[in-house]
């Protein structure tokens, strides 16, 4: 594979008005994205269409950078590039759709996840109807630049049965006979914990007596529960303190952050809130999110 060409050297002043660059000496553009926690408005508005700019009085003058980046995408035969929403807390995949380069050119703009639909010739932002935007904080392109993911986070359910995501369908629950779930979500191994200590918490209030797994000991029982966090903490500190290999480290922080995940079930907290949360401060330092918090 043929090397990248470097960008072209740009003042820390336009860097800061502008995320994508152009290395001139390269027929093809060279997207630079600048990280999404440091980006907090949309990009400006931006030219989108020669025809729909000429037709539209005062139409917004072209942007060279939004043009290039636009250029550089390998669009198929039909104008068109695979377009996946995914959500920025939780991983998850919300959707799939197609976008061409004005509705790559319109999420760039307007922050909001933008598809081309085949079946109606024309742009649809998602959540038009159904307010259910997703709302996009960074955009990827993939490394033959022939697909793009748009990493957001939603404003409500994205499929249009109501479900999270339009992923809830697995081919091996099928095979076994079992119907699609709406609830049911790809998941990754943080939010799969998630899901059985959420669901033990629910056989507790259903199932009444009985002997009671571990989970659902910690889930009945808070003093329990706060001694075993305590204890979990404390044994990951050791592992720094008496110089334990990497191993020991890795093997003794899943038990804390169990413990602590029953803990967030407890209080009907979400993993999704506190990453959220985490998000949200990449952008701040120590001293401004401590005063943030004493402010509220």
């Amino acid at each position: 594979m043929a090397a990248v060409p470097a960008a072209a050297p740009v003042s820390s002043s336009s860097a800061c008005r502008a995320s994508i660059f152009y290395c001139p000496s390269s027929r093809s553009a060279v997207a630079v994205l600048t990280p999404w926690w440091r980006r907090r408005e949309p990009y400006p508005a931006v030219y989108v269409a020669a025809s729909s700019a000429q037709s539209a009085p005062g139409a917004v003058a072209p942007d060279p950078k939004v043009d290039m980046l636009l250029d550089s995408v390998k669009w198929d035969s039909k104008g068109l590039a695979v377009a996946i929403a995914q959500n920025v807390d939780t991983g998850a995949i919300l959707m799939q759709g197609f976008a061409n380069k004005e509705a790559l050119a319109k999420t760039i703009s307007t922050r909001k996840a933008t598809f081309f639909s085949r079946s109606r010739s024309s742009l649809w932002t998602k959540g038009e109807t159904s307010m259910n935007f997703i709302n996009v904080h960074d955009i990827f392109l993939d490394c033959d630049r022939d697909s793009i993911i748009y990493l957001g986070k939603p404003d409500g359910p994205t499929c249009h049965t109501g479900a999270e995501t339009c992923y809830y369908t697995s081919v091996y629950d099928g095979l076994q006979g079992s119907k699609p779930n709406e609830d049911r979500q790809v998941m990754t191994t943080l939010y799969s914990l998630e899901d059985t200590i959420s669901r033990r918490q629910e056989e507790t209030i259903t199932e009444g007596s009985g002997k009671p797994s571990w989970t659902k000991k910690l889930l009945l029982d808070n003093q329990l529960l706060c001694s075993k966090i305590r204890e979990e903490a404390g044994e990951l500190i050791q592992t720094l303190l008496e110089n334990e290999d990497q191993s020991r480290t890795a093997s003794e922080m899943p038990d804390l952050l169990y413990h602590a995940m029953v803990l967030l079930r407890v209080k009907d907290v979400k993993m999704e809130e506190v990453l959220e949360v985490l998000r949200k401060r990449f952008s701040q330092s120590g001293i401004e999110e401590k005063a943030s918090r004493n402010k509220s």
